[in-house]
């Protein structure tokens, strides 16, 4: 899938000195950036919208001792 994206030109300077630094493309950092920025975000962005959830109420919330006593773990 091709996606096009602006940059900083700032940035996009620093991409081409890297690219050009270490003969790989700027496609293969992006897609790295892409990958590896992906699960930052993801993990960011969802536990906040989790967290708004439990905060109103929404989203259960188990305690240990639950958790213990629902798996048969509990003393």
């Amino acid at each position: 899938m091709a996606t096009s994206i602006r940059l900083d030109p700032t940035i996009e300077q620093r991409l081409d000195h890297l690219a050009a630094a270490t003969g790989r493309t700027k496609a293969y950092y992006l897609r790295e950036l892409v990958t590896n920025g992906l699960d930052d975000l993801e993990d960011f962005y969802l536990a906040s919208a989790t967290m708004e959830r439990v905060r109103s109420g929404k989203e259960p919330v188990y305690s240990l001792d639950d958790v213990e006593r629902q798996l048969g773990l509990a003393d």
